[in-house]
């Protein structure tokens, strides 16, 4: 199977060309709102079957499509990407010192119909930050492209950071070893794998 990555996101490039997987990438512009009545992990795998649905029609039959969402929740509070400095400073100034889950919903959909949804959680425990630190990180690294405005990768993650429970690939925005399990479900891994 031809795999096809519909996803914008450096991270889910670099978490794939890591994994040895041979990928082409496809962008098609789809609609991130979903019902308020969803929470926690409903919100990704919803998030990640409608960018999926969104590219049905045009997959050949030996493609495959992975979408993917990822989005932080602090208790019952989705924190989506930030839309300016003033709301990343205060989703982070949220979650600092505090525990907090990241959900990615991963949907696989094969152009002969076969179709995976399926999630990952991460719990993240953040140390205490100073308003010196969020400001820093913000203005640095500029994070509105992340939910909760930040990522694991960066400086942030590593100063913050305390313990994970569950995949730091997965906070990074692809769980690949459940891609990894559900890609050789489907037979769709590379001759090598």
């Amino acid at each position: 199977m031809r795999l096809i990555l519909a996803s914008n996101s450096p991270r889910r490039r670099q978490l794939l060309t890591d994994l040895g997987l041979p990928y082409e990438i496809r962008l098609l512009e789809v609609d991130e709102s979903f019902p308020a009545h969803l929470r926690r992990v409903e919100v990704a795998e919803y998030l990640a079957a409608r960018k999926a649905a969104a590219y049905a029609a045009g997959l050949a039959p030996d493609e495959l499509v992975i979408t993917a969402d990822t989005i932080v929740c602090l208790g019952d509070d989705v924190l989506n990407k930030p839309a300016d400095r003033a709301e990343a400073m205060a989703m982070l100034t949220r979650l600092q010192g505090r525990a907090h889950d990241v959900f990615t919903g991963v949907c696989l959909l094969a152009g002969d119909g076969r179709e995976v949804l399926f999630s990952d959680q991460t719990t993240v425990h953040f140390r205490e930050l100073s308003p010196t630190e969020i400001a820093y990180y913000v203005d640095t690294y500029q994070p509105y492209d992340k939910a909760g405005a930040y990522g694991a990768q960066d400086w942030l993650g590593m100063a913050a950071i305390v313990r994970l429970e569950g995949s730091y690939f997965n906070v990074m925005g692809l769980p690949t070893h459940r891609v990894w399990a559900e890609l050789a479900k489907l037979d769709a891994l590379p001759p090598h794998a």
